[in-house]
């Protein structure tokens, strides 16, 4: 008896009862995306070769500590590469969405990379 019902819990298969399509009753068919090729994902922004003589925007997405961690970054840049121009910005919108594109838009338009910082 124990045996049985550690197999039956192991088994995925335990207790599924197949409709005619094979697969499990109330599906219907299989689920959504499901035998269609995977979307393709974005490529990555090319890496520059350098950052030297370029625009950099440090992006504080709002987590505590993010803005003083751009503070320091910030310094770093200006004491070890101060070619480097930073511009330091602060996410609309909370942490975790934005109200808005508007800086996205500006990021690609102005700068050549961005720091986006997540501090804790």
């Amino acid at each position: 008896m124990a045996t049985e019902i550690r197999l039956s819990v192991i088994s995925p298969e335990a207790g599924v009862r197949k409709s005619t399509g094979g697969f499990p009753l109330g599906m219907g068919g299989p689920p959504p995306g499901m035998g269609r090729p995977a979307p393709s994902s974005p490529s990555l922004a090319r890496r520059l070769d350098t950052l030297e003589n370029k625009t950099v925007y440090l992006v504080d997405i709002g987590f505590g500590g993010g803005n003083n961690f751009m503070l320091q970054l910030q310094k770093w840049f200006a004491e070890n590469m101060p070619s480097v121009t930073t511009i330091r910005k602060r996410k609309p919108g909370n942490v975790f969405m934005d109200e808005n594109n508007d800086l996205w838009e500006e990021v690609k338009e102005k700068c050549h990379a961005v720091v986006l910082g997540v501090a804790g």
